[in-house]
């Protein structure tokens, strides 16, 4: 079959969209609903028009994105008509959009606005005439919702769906009114199907949906002489932050991010490493005894990913046996912070203010856990993702491009081995306990475990470990539609596994919901950021979490040993059964949900 775009021949043996063609042709059709990472083809917004004639000579005007290109068919996708109408679309979607474009979170990453300046849009002319009330939330820690920025795309229903099967958003009303809305609930912070995960916000293309800003109140506690400031950032922060400073991506930017700490004033910056190295520890030690345990719940899976303990509390609570009970690494630093480290500089814990650095919003969440709190004080004072420390940087001119190297300058709670600073991708939990659990098991060392592709439908990756005359099963899962078939399996005695890795969000922490989001992609730089925390592992002095001489020093000086009364007292935690049964719909809910399709 052949067709022809903009007067050039395409041949063609399989249907395909007109949008698809005349992207392999190199035509560039303006797109906002269509989201190719996700297959996603709503028609919503109609930018894509074009002019076509069918070979019956009928002439229309049709949305690229949904409509097959047909033999014989011509279509136009770049005269002055065919602009002038896309531009039309444009300036009816700045109808009721919000423009505050200055001071709205997304301004300079705002795909809309990038829109209108490539189809030459000099002015919003409806702006003002269809306007209609439409939610703003702003109830929840992690997540807010500004339903006057939003363009309909559905991007957010469908990754919630794609990704993780959970269906938290939804679109509420019809017209002018309509906007994206969390679903089976009043307010985002009633809602007991969104997880925290933020991947919604990593696919928003206008500031419709951001993390909830935090960095004004940051900047008050580093400005604070009357506290001791004590920052953390996460692995997956040193490969992910240089991506707001234009540097190439997977750059590891660890000890720049140090120095820009220091420039805004924190006290001390520790590292997040050691603290996934004490997780190990004790992650490790449990799932031994677990293993040594014919009562004992298996398979254990981790409990490092927030978004992940949330799903299994709100959504399959019958699981919560089998999730580990070791604290994650953000959660054991704040405790340790507010007591052994407390001790060690003299201080009282109350003068100390923890801030995290993560790139995850469901972290924000986690700090303010009850279980995580030592007499209603919470263990982590404030979270920020990488997108707020990149504000924070900016907001007073530090440029990771051309500031100097700096050093960790605490000796005592800010080393980290290979094992923990692999934390940040999927797999590198599961890889970090292995590590661990082969030198116990065997007496020997391991650089690397051998992990291949899995033969699980639902799992990444996976690895058999032959250790102490027993095979050790590992999985490695992302996704929570994933997560859940995997869970089944295991609620049905039908999993293989013995220690089961999950995350979230796609590929693990380096792409969570708190990390820099380029304009029109998603999960792009992955394999980049991967090799910045390999080459971080294999740099490393020591590669195995319990060859960290400052672990050994905290047992030595102040646990004991792992999983001793004090470290189960400060370094793991308990989980709540959150589940609620959806309520039955009304006949007028039912029927709002038909009239919009």
């Amino acid at each position: 079959m052949r067709a022809y775009i903009n007067n050039k021949p395409f041949d063609f043996d399989e249907e395909i969209t007109i949008l698809e063609a005349a992207r392999k042709m190199g035509f560039f059709i303006p797109t906002l609903c269509a989201f190719q990472p996700l297959n996603h083809t709503p028609g919503t917004c109609a930018v894509c028009i074009v002019r076509v004639i069918r070979a019956d000579g009928q002439e229309l005007t049709l949305t690229s994105c949904k409509t097959p290109l047909e033999d014989g068919m011509h279509v136009d996708t770049i005269s002055s008509a065919v602009k002038k109408l896309q531009r039309k679309q444009v300036e009816l979607l700045f109808a009721d959009h919000e423009q505050d474009c200055v001071t709205c979170g997304r301004y300079g990453n705002c795909e809309l606005l990038q829109l209108a300046r490539n189809l030459g849009v000099k002015s919003a002319q409806y702006t003002g005439k269809f306007t209609a009330k439409r939610t703003v939330d702003t109830s929840d820690l992690a997540i807010q919702l500004d339903g006057n920025k939003c363009v309909r795309c559905l991007r957010c229903v469908e990754v919630c769906n794609q990704l993780h099967g959970i269906g938290a958003l939804r679109i509420d009303n019809v017209g002018t009114s309509a906007g994206v809305c969390v679903n089976q609930a009043d307010k985002w912070i009633d809602s007991n199907l969104c997880v925290r995960c933020g991947q919604c916000i990593m696919v928003c293309p206008t500031g419709a949906l951001m993390a909830r800003d935090n960095v004004e109140q940051a900047r008050e506690l580093l400005e604070d002489e009357e506290v001791i400031t004590v920052v953390q950032f996460a692995p997956a922060v040193r490969a992910t932050l240089g991506d707001a400073f234009g540097l190439l991506p997977g750059t590891n930017v660890e000890k720049r991010i140090i120095t820009g700490l220091k420039m805004m004033g924190a006290n001390y910056i520790l590292d997040t490493n050691f603290s996934a190295d004490m997780v190990i520890m004790e992650e490790g030690t449990e799932l031994l005894g677990r293993l040594n345990d014919p009562q004992a719940k298996l398979p254990m899976f981790t409990s490092c990913c927030p978004a992940w303990i949330n799903y299994v509390e709100q959504h399959i609570p019958e699981l919560l046996d089998h999730i580990s009970s070791t604290r994650s690494p953000q959660a054991v630093m704040g405790s340790m912070v507010k007591t052994w480290f407390a001790e060690k500089i003299g201080q009282d814990s109350s003068k100390i203010r923890m801030i995290s650095i993560m790139p995850c919003t469901a972290k924000k969440v986690e700090a303010a856990r009850p279980q995580l709190a030592k007499d209603g004080v919470p263990d982590t004072d404030l979270v920020l993702t990488v997108r707020e420390l990149a504000r924070l940087f900016q907001s007073r001119g530090i440029d990771l491009k051309t500031i100097p190297d700096g050093e960790f300058d605490t000796p005592f709670m800010s080393q980290g081995t290979g094992a923990a600073v692999i934390f940040g991708k999927s797999g590198g939990v599961a890889e970090a306990a292995a590590r661990t659990l082969y030198h116990v098991l065997t007496g020997g060392e391991v650089n690397s475990i051998p992990f291949h592709a899995a033969k699980n439908p639902y799992a990444f990756k996976e690895a058999e470990l032959e250790l102490g005359g027993k095979t050790l099963h590992i999985g490695v899962v992302y996704g929570l539609a994933n997560a859940r078939e995997v869970a089944r399996q295991v609620l049905d005695g039908t999993s293989s596994y013995d220690f089961i890795e999950v995350m979230t969000c796609p590929g693990g922490c380096v792409n969570g919901g708190g990390t820099f989001r380029k304009r029109g992609k998603y999960l792009n730089f992955t394999e980049q950021r991967f090799e910045a925390l390999e080459k971080a592992d294999e740099n490393c002095v020591y590669r195995q979490s319990h060859n960290n001489p400052m672990v050994q020093q905290a047992y030595r000086e102040f646990f004991g040993e792992p999983n001793s009364h004090k470290a189960h007292k400060l370094l793991h935690t308990t989980y709540d059964n959150r589940k609620k049964e959806p309520a039955v719909p009304s006949i007028r809910e039912v029927w709002h949900k038909i009239k919009l399709g």
